[in-house]
């Protein structure tokens, strides 16, 4: 006799799926991200400007002075304006990469600013209001100074009763 087949339990609202198992490759996109930012941030500082000048340099000075049969790239320097087009192709959506992860940092940051700002300003309205309050309250009470005075007119009032 074949065994019942178990019965599915059913899903769990409060807890996340399993992944599916998937042939295609996967990767972690804050991984690649980085990445990305750390490649971009290098292509655009003064080092890698100085290196890549350097290697033109050095290339074009080896297949311009060195001898023919030792020339890598004659003088049209196809293989080297290959290298550079290649070279341009991936860093320009590096870059791109690392600029929209920046506008999306950028953006949270604005968020986190605004909601702050906005409790700045409703506890800012809550003082004002509570300092207001206070002085509608505080202009019925006698201040010192008009207790003083009043004091000091009645002393002199009853010196001036006395013979």
């Amino acid at each position: 006799m074949a065994e019942p087949k178990p019965r599915r339990r059913p899903a769990r609202l409060d807890q996340p799926r399993e992944g599916r198992r998937s042939l295609r490759p996967s990767y972690d996109p804050e991984t690649f991200g980085a990445l990305s930012e750390r490649i971009a941030r290098y292509i655009g500082s003064w080092r890698f400007i100085a290196w890549m000048t350097a290697f033109v340099a050095v290339w074009v000075g080896w297949n311009t002075l060195a001898p023919v049969d030792w020339r890598i790239d004659p003088f049209p320097f196809i293989f080297l304006t290959l290298m550079l087009s290649l070279q341009a192709s991936y860093a320009a959506p590096l870059i791109l990469l690392a600029q929209n992860r920046q506008a999306d940092r950028d953006r949270v940051q604005y968020q986190d600013d605004r909601s702050s700002t906005d409790l700045l300003i409703a506890d800012t309205e809550y003082v004002s209001r509570e300092v207001a309050a206070l002085r509608a309250t505080l202009g019925d009470v006698v201040s010192r100074d008009y207790l003083r005075a009043e004091l000091r007119a009645v002393l002199d009032q009853l010196d001036d009763r006395r013979p």
